[in-house]
């Protein structure tokens, strides 16, 4: 497993990291997500594009997976 998918919370060991650090964690895991994809996809250069539009929604989507309920 890639090391971007752990400590999604930034855990400093007393307490959870910034939201500033949680967000920088959660694009991270996003972009080896998209790196996946657009290495095992034929169509690099379109998939590439379309991958990086969803960035910010992948990332939101990782935080929100994250919340305790």
């Amino acid at each position: 497993m890639s090391d971007n998918f752990k400590n999604l919370h930034r855990h400093t060991g007393v307490r959870d990291g910034s939201p500033s650090a949680q967000r920088d964690a959660a694009v991270s895991a996003a972009l080896t997500l998209i790196n996946s994809k657009v290495a095992n996809t034929p169509e690099h250069t379109t998939i590439l594009k379309e991958e990086m539009a969803n960035l910010s929604n992948y990332a939101d989507l990782i935080q929100e997976a994250l919340k305790v309920k």
